[in-house]
């Protein structure tokens, strides 16, 4: 599959770059990332590196695809769908660098994708899971239309161990208006 930028008003949304690494790594050592994200920590130049490297390989193959998101130009985040089935599920992740949180900028991104996810990939389902606790995550995953399906007990890991995990999902079918969820 061959990667495919989107657009929305004040971002594009590409294939990350080789050119990126030495941002997304500097993005990465705030302390946030690596506490609700499963990227290692610390997080160095080389791991950046190799991200964006397998991140072509897998555009390549249609079982992960990540974009860099990217306003007047410049790496603001990663918005990924991993796990891609066509016409069935896949899984988004996200975050973003410091300076460009609180500005709407992940919802207006993802919106992008999953929009693209439902019309082009012709998915059913995007699951999005989360640590517990990570409420800004959560926030973005409600406006979306994502539905509160409950806790994961130790139900994610990475290489610090396994803990506990949100779930919820958007299915196709779904009005996308936002719903109350009983951990927000």
């Amino acid at each position: 599959m061959e990667p495919v930028i989107l657009r929305t008003a004040r971002l594009e949304l590409t294939l990350p770059d080789p050119r990126d690494a030495p941002t997304i790594a500097a993005a990465a050592q705030d302390p946030e990332v690596p506490r609700w994200t499963t990227l290692p920590s610390p997080y160095t130049l080389g791991d950046a590196e190799d991200f964006i490297a397998r991140s072509a390989r897998r555009w390549a193959e249609g079982t992960e695809l990540n974009w860099a998101i990217r306003r007047e130009g410049a790496w603001v985040g990663m918005l990924g769908l991993a796990h891609v089935v066509h016409g069935g599920a896949a899984e988004i992740g996200y975050w973003m660098a410091a300076a460009s949180r609180g500005q709407g900028l992940l919802t207006e991104a993802a919106r992008a994708v999953v929009d693209f996810a439902f019309t082009e990939l012709e998915l059913a389902r995007i699951e999005w899971r989360a640590v517990v606790g990570n409420i800004s995550s959560a926030r973005v995953a409600r406006t979306l239309g994502f539905q509160y399906e409950g806790t994961l007990r130790q139900g994610l890991s990475d290489p610090r161990g396994r803990h506990d995990g949100w779930i919820a999902g958007l299915l196709r079918t779904d009005d996308r208006a936002p719903v109350d969820w009983p951990v927000l």
